[in-house]
């Protein structure tokens, strides 16, 4: 519908997170009523939890390293999408909002108070001064009427019972499934594929991994980090980090790095493996040399240790899962040294990851995240089907995904354009 000079164009942004607010934000700069609901009874509710630690907001290495961070299938359309919002255009847009960032050792992007609130108040003010309006706690349900469409008006659940809302635009931006406790609970599944949307299947992603431990492992060293160690999947590349030893299996950051390899080699066999290097730092002739070094009387782990200052929980875990037969043989127990199979049985729960893979079929969409199939139906951030790992690669995608949605719902209103 084309504004008038009385009236602009309404347009109703569901989800209040980072994509849904960079939305109303380029949304409401070109011109547009925009009217945002959210379940929650607070904005950025799941933002701010991740930010307590310390918020990665983005990632400092150079743009063709950053792209590869993404899953390939979807590496082209996140591309287009930091065309729109750069990583430094992200920075640029905090510091807009009165927030410094800081580059860390390690490449992580940072505001230097590091908390997420600063920013999401500075944000919040920002968009009301735009004149956007917020209604919390109400609850998305669909349309009132199917199929969906701009003239089908949307239906919420709220405090006061059902009500329904009629826009010119609609920018779905609802999350995925993971920590549903904060909103993202993946409700909205059944709703789009009632309206003939292809949705893959909600996935863990950035999670854990069980594993069958020994009540040893398990008792002696559970919350133990595993550090200074290199790991891979299959034939991948490895990476460099830690992990930590859990009750039930693995997490931490080189497992969550892994966990999209990690899961989809479960998918494929009903189980998955994680080969460590549990010492990096030393070439394979070197340990060789060291575990064939004669030992006496010595025990295995009095001599690795010795020799090779394996110790504690590296030792464990090669206790654990090399072959026992391998303690028979120098050359084998070197290798596996430096080539640990570690069998994970299966992901933890979707809802104890930090993010989720699957979501809408991004075949489903135009250039502007518009449904094909329901004209004036945007869908935007972490609820399309692609996956990044954390490192600000998946926080900075979701704002640069909603920074298209909003522009592309603006263009279709005829709206002047707008960036962040």
């Amino acid at each position: 519908m084309a504004p008038t000079p009385n009236s602009p164009p309404l347009v109703v942004v569901v989800g209040a997170g980072p994509a849904g607010l960079m939305a109303a934000q380029v949304l409401a700069a070109a011109g547009a009523r925009v009217e945002v609901y959210d379940a929650m009874a607070s904005a950025g509710r799941k933002f701010l939890l991740a930010g307590r630690g310390g918020l990665n907001l983005t990632h400092s290495e150079p743009l063709p390293a950053f792209l590869g961070r993404y899953d390939a299938a979807a590496r082209p359309r996140i591309e287009r999408w930091l065309g729109a919002l750069s990583p430094q255009a992200l920075r640029d847009w905090a510091l807009g909002l009165g927030v410094r960032t800081f580059v860390g050792t390690s490449g992580r992007v940072f505001p230097e108070e590091m908390k997420a609130a600063p920013l999401l108040r500075a944000w919040m003010a920002r968009l009301r001064a735009d004149g956007v309006h917020f209604h919390m706690r109400h609850r998305w349900l669909g349309w009132t009427e199917g199929p969906a469409s701009t003239s089908a008006a949307l239906r919420f659940a709220g405090p006061q019972g059902e009500t329904s809302v009629a826009a010119d635009a609609v920018v779905l931006a609802l999350g995925g499934a993971s920590w549903a406790r904060l909103g993202s609970d993946g409700a909205w599944v059944s709703v789009l594929r009632e309206q003939g949307v292809a949705v893959h299947a909600l996935a863990p992603s950035n999670c854990g991994f069980d594993a069958p431990w020994s009540p040893f492992l398990r008792d002696r060293h559970a919350g133990e980090p595993v550090k200074a160690v290199a790991a891979r999947v299959g034939d991948g590349e490895p990476r460099r980090g830690e992990f930590i030893v859990t009750a039930t299996g693995v997490e931490g950051g080189l497992v969550y790095a892994l966990s999209a390899a990690l899961r989809e080699q479960w998918r494929a066999r009903g189980y998955a493996e994680m080969r460590v290097d549990l010492l990096p730092q030393m070439d394979a002739a070197r340990v060789a040399m060291d575990v064939a070094h004669p030992r006496g009387a010595r025990s295995w782990s009095s001599h690795l240790q010795s020799r090779l200052k394996l110790k504690g929980v590296k030792m464990a875990l090669l206790r654990e899962c090399a072959p026992a037969q391998a303690f028979q043989d120098p050359a084998w127990l070197a290798r596996c040294i430096k080539d640990l199979p570690i069998r994970l049985s299966r992901p933890r729960p979707i809802d104890e990851a930090i993010s989720s893979a699957g979501g809408v079929c991004l075949d489903e969409l135009d250039e502007d995240l518009q449904l094909r199939r329901m004209p004036g139906v945007f869908c935007t951030g972490e609820m399309l089907d692609w996956d990044a790992p954390t490192g600000g690669y998946l926080l900075t995608a979701c704002f640069a995904a909603g920074a298209v949605a909003g522009a592309g719902a603006a263009r279709r209103l005829e709206l002047a354009r707008a960036r962040p």
